[in-house]
């Protein structure tokens, strides 16, 4: 593609609407590389308008959010299908930094310090069909008016006004519980990091919610529950007895590290030995309410984490 001064006015503003671009679609995908691939995808097609379809556009910060919004509903209508051959449950994928990192040049470091790419909401997201997901995300998130959305989604405003009121409603009634502050969250996490080490049932069973779940994700490429553990007491049992397969420094390697802008552990891999399980890496992240520990996603498919930014040393 030859380069033009004028295509290259476009690519300085297209870059500053990068960050921008990159949190809509991975709000709306919840994988980096679909993320990213409909953001480079974005470009492309600016890129290949010619001068006076390009100067047509009011609004490219508006023009290019339509645009990522009709990629990733492609990606999203193909998704059941790739689904199916999904092994066990599936997480978005995370976006890892170490924790008290400065921070960084990725975009997306950025975008899940917005409360909506918590990683318990992102999971309620993924529940809504496209139509919904995009018509919710664009519209509330990003304000994007339904007359665009319905263009989007190829149906009457009306309709996209629909799709978008079914996703909040959906969202409403799972009530994902709410980013609780950093402080409170190391906090509850040492405590529970410590009643494990201990082998404290007591205590590990105190610090979970009433309606506490793990979900594993690994694709059948490592260790994880794959179904939904459900419950503190199940779960308490479940966790103690699993640690006792895994040496005892197990834990005790591993690094703090923010998940989705929220607190989680890190855990490198590490070898078997003397009839102990060799360790999976895993990134694990917890969703609080109440003071109590509600979710944790226990993320275990390397494939999802090629790209986390690893702890020093990690």
């Amino acid at each position: 593609m030859r380069t033009t001064p004028e295509l290259e006015h476009y690519a300085a503003e297209f870059s500053g609407h990068r960050p921008h671009l990159t949190g809509v679609a991975y709000r709306l995908t919840g994988a980096r590389a679909d993320a990213e691939d409909a953001v480079q995808e974005a470009w492309l097609r600016l890129a290949g308008l010619d001068e006076p379809g390009r100067a047509a556009i009011r609004d490219l910060r508006g023009w290019l959010t339509t645009v990522v919004g009709r990629i990733c509903l492609d990606r999203l209508r193909s998704a059941p299908a790739r689904r199916e051959r999904y092994v066990g449950q599936w997480l978005p994928e995370p976006v890892v930094t170490p924790f008290g990192a400065p921070p960084g040049d990725d975009p997306l470091e950025a975008a899940v310090r917005d409360d909506g790419l918590r990683m318990a909401a992102m999971v309620v997201l993924d529940r809504l069909t496209p139509e919904q997901r995009v018509a919710f995300v664009l519209h509330d998130a990003f304000g994007v008016p339904f007359a665009e959305i319905g263009d989007i989604l190829g149906c009457p405003p009306a309709t996209a006004r629909q799709h978008g009121s079914r996703g909040r409603r959906a969202l409403e009634q799972a009530d994902p519980p709410p980013r609780a502050e950093l402080a409170h969250q190391r906090q509850v996490l040492e405590k529970f990091v410590a009643a494990l080490l201990a082998g404290d049932i007591a205590a590990v069973t105190e610090l979970l919610h009433p309606d506490v779940v793990l979900i594993g994700d690994a694709n059948g490429k490592a260790r994880t529950a794959r179904q939904i553990v459900a419950g503190p007491d199940k779960l308490a049992r479940f966790l103690l007895g699993l640690l006792r397969k895994y040496a005892p420094e197990t834990l005790t390697h591993g690094a703090p590290v923010l998940v989705n802008g929220d607190l989680g552990l890190w855990l490198p891999p590490a070898p078997g030995h003397d009839g102990f399980f060799a360790l999976d890496e895993r990134v694990q992240s917890m969703s609080i309410r109440d003071g109590r520990i509600v979710a944790i996603y226990d993320v275990v498919n390397p494939d999802k984490l090629t790209r986390i930014t690893r702890p020093c040393g990690g």
